[in-house]
């Protein structure tokens, strides 16, 4: 019977294979099986009841070629028990020595082969989930949108099991994803998910296999998947997750350097994190002394010349789950790393039907603000606590469009912030939509702000937005109009510039080639935006435009041109930038990118026009399945117009990982930046010799994404004129442990 039922699948695979290529691509519609038995995860389908599964062929590519033959065949089976939604892949391959996996922490699969459910689990098709494995089960995790075009939030983490292993046909994965990990409607007898199979197929050329044929012409993706029914037996369950959490460190500080070590005492503090969902579609987060610790170093970002903060993204847990029901269309309102260091933390996130709301709430012992203008930005600190609190509704409309209310009000001593926002999408059709939003500050600055930053007790100003795109399968149009006011701010998101106004428009064409060409695909894309200050006066023209290539050894290419007439300080300067981008794989383990950019560019310190060139090579370097090393340098020069160097910067980063396992490995970073500046070519006192050095060494053991522990220490140092060497002065060994209970 086994063979038999084998033998109908792969003539029903056939079939469809041709029906589907051949005559026209139709949406199917699936119907989930329930099984009432788990599996083995080892990656090896040797359970029985695999056979009875819900069977989804893979039967379109997608890249390089639309609604292409694949070349390798693909199988996907899928039911649930009530508790599990279970999930496996038979991936052939003709020559499995080709296979591309490595041992990999998770979310760094994405060169990998690997396969991928993706899942719309309200069928709203506007969210949902994405979960990759490769063929050694590695895990990748997304949370995406698609109210204008698909976005991925890959810092969203769940707790879920894969396996997988490589064979002699090809290789095997299975998934085991909780129900208490994903968000659904409550209350419905029989649901139907929007679905897609996904496979990654790294060689010559990336090719994307799928269930779904994806139309080129058709701006959304989700509208296009698959459905399937059924979820009618999952059994209720209480849905609560603890996380305890134990810490512990020690941070040393040389008070002068060089000098002697002052060793700082062991600082262990334990922390609760509970996660508790209320009900399919609404989840509750509260955390107790939180440890926010970054465990993980930032890459760091060559900050010379220029004139805006730098934007790192968000990585702790807490804010990172329900974060998506935060985001408006077009304005970053809540930019969580302004909450440096928390004592307490709630939130509510979910969604009922076409309702989606969220809340949170919590405290600060370090208050920052940026403080933008339309030259610059600086960060002003109140060395007091704060309280923070956002809000926010959606509602969908129609097929696509959504309209949404935020608000955020951060608060200390004779110190407030409130910013409270409309903002909304709107479809035309399938390839024309518009994004809108329309938000308003007030601000009550304390006697400190005005005193130190020059600032009014008393600032409100508005902010708005509106932007039309245009899709197509070959061609793209685009324009967008922003107005934010000189005293509009938002010290709980993120806008870097204010006082300005600004148009833009732009527009591309694409070409699409076999996969066995040199080129597979080339494009163009061209654009002009002018910027007024609030009081007319004008701030930046820029021109740009720039031709894209892609090809064999998944190579790729950019090369650009931008014209940039900018106001600085009362001074206009014209800008010529050229630049080229570009990388391939020479190998199945080695990745190597280079970016280059040249021209002129304005010197900001000293007010005039420089000579700029710019080289940042990058090397990414899979030794075999234990280790690997990742190499980025950053080499920048600027010189004056009397041909004299006015820096030289050079930053260096080096990561190498050995991993003993899927879940343990050890991981060493060193981070190096040296500004070398000419004394003679500013008009103030600098330093000749910047320096700056960082170091990390951390061993990690990984259950899933919450139950960890970490065993490390790091350390920084500097030089200036003043110092002969590189000297530290500062070091910390740390500790932590975390474990998540499902209850």
């Amino acid at each position: 019977m086994q063979y038999q039922n084998q033998i109908i699948k792969t003539l029903f695979y056939v079939f469809v294979l041709y029906f589907s290529t051949h005559v026209f691509a139709q949406k199917q519609h699936f119907n989930l099986a329930h099984l009432e038995q788990s599996i083995d995860l080892d990656g090896q389908l040797l359970e029985s009841h695999w056979q009875d599964a819900t069977f989804i062929p893979l039967i379109y590519q997608n890249e390089p070629n639309e609604k292409g033959v694949p070349p390798v065949k693909t199988d996907a089976y899928l039911y649930e028990d009530g508790t599990f939604l279970y999930v496996a892949f038979i991936a052939y391959d003709d020559s499995p020595e080709d296979i591309r996996a490595a041992l990999r922490d998770r979310d760094t699969l994405w060169t990998d082969d690997n396969v991928a459910l993706m899942i719309d689990t309200f069928n709203d098709e506007r969210t949902g989930y994405e979960f990759y494995v490769n063929p050694l089960g590695a895990q990748g995790d997304m949370r995406m949108t698609d109210t204008d075009g698909w976005s991925e939030d890959p810092s969203w983490d769940a707790i879920w099991d894969s396996a997988g292993q490589i064979t002699d046909q090809g290789y095997v994965v299975e998934m085991r994803i909780p129900f208490t990990a994903l968000r659904f409607p409550k209350n419905k007898a029989d649901m139907t998910w929007s679905i897609a199979l996904w496979r990654n197929f790294p060689r010559d050329v990336m090719y994307q296999m799928s269930n779904v044929g994806f139309d080129r012409d058709v701006k959304c993706s989700f509208c296009q998947f698959d459905k399937i029914t059924g979820f009618n037996a999952m059994e209720p369950s209480k849905n609560i997750q603890l996380t305890p959490t134990l810490t512990a460190l020690r941070h040393d500080i040389k008070e002068v350097v060089p000098g002697d070590w002052q060793n700082g005492d062991i600082d262990t503090e334990a922390g609760l994190d509970i996660r508790w969902g209320i009900s399919q579609d609404a989840v509750i987060n509260a955390t107790i002394n939180p440890d926010f610790s970054q465990v993980e170093t930032d890459s760091l970002e060559l900050d010379v010349n220029t004139t805006y903060s730098i934007y790192y993204a968000e990585k702790r847990p807490f804010f990172l789950d329900g974060a998506s029901y935060f985001k408006s269309s077009l304005f970053e309102l809540l930019y969580t790393r302004t909450i440096a260091e928390p004592d307490v933390g709630a939130k509510i996130t979910g969604k009922t039907d076409a309702h989606s709301y969220a809340f949170m709430y919590a405290d600060d012992e370090n208050t920052s603000i940026l403080l933008p203008t339309n030259q610059g930005s600086r960060f002003a600190n109140l060395a007091e606590k704060s309280k923070s609190a956002v809000g926010r509704y959606q509602y969908d409309i129609g097929e696509q469009g959504t309209v949404g209310v935020t608000t955020t009000h951060r608060e200390a001593d004779n110190y407030h912030n409130t910013v409270l926002s409309l903002d909304g999408s709107y479809w035309f059709n399938q390839t024309d939509s518009v994004l809108y939003q329309i938000a308003n500050s007030e601000s009550k600055n304390s006697q400190y702000l005005v005193e130190n930053y020059g600032l009014d007790s008393q600032q409100s100003d508005h902010a708005y937005e509106i932007e039309f795109s245009r899709e197509k399968r070959d061609y793209k149009l685009f324009a967008s109009y922003q107005d934010i006011g000189e005293d509009y701010r938002t010290d709980l998101g993120y806008q870097a510039q204010v006082d300005y106004k600004k148009v833009t428009l732009g527009g591309g064409q694409s070409w699409y080639l076999d996969a066995n060409e040199l080129v597979t695909e080339y494009s163009y894309n061209v654009d002009w935006d002018k910027t007024w200050a609030q009081d007319g006066s004008l701030l930046e023209e820029e021109y740009e435009g720039y031709v894209f290539l892609k090809g064999q050894m998944q190579s790729f290419l950019e090369i650009g041109y931008v014209h940039r007439n900018e106001n600085y300080d009362d001074k206009f300067y014209n800008q010529n930038i050229g630049y080229v981008w570009g990388g391939f794989k020479p190998s199945k383990d080695i990745t190597l990118n280079l970016y280059t950019e040249f021209g002129s560019k304005i010197d900001y310190s000293n007010e005039q026009i420089g000579d700029l060139f710019t080289l940042e090579p990058e090397l990414t370097w899979d030794i075999n399945d234990h280790w690997q090393v990742q190499l980025e340098h950053s080499f920048s020069r600027l010189n004056n117009p009397q041909g004299d160097n006015v820096f030289t910067a050079n930053l260096t980063d080096l990561r190498i990982y050995y991993k003993f396992n899927m879940r343990s490995m050890v991981k060493l970073i060193l981070q190096f930046e040296d500004i070398d500046r000419n004394e003679n070519a500013y008009y103030y006192a600098v330093d000749k010799i910047n320096r700056d050095y960082g170091s990390q060494l951390v061993y990690s053991y990984k259950i899933n994404a919450q139950t960890l522990f970490y065993l490390g220490y790091s350390d920084k140092g500097y030089q200036d004129d003043s110092l002969k060497d590189i000297e530290r002065d500062q070091r910390t060994f740390f500790t932590k442990l975390s474990y998540a209970w499902q209850l």
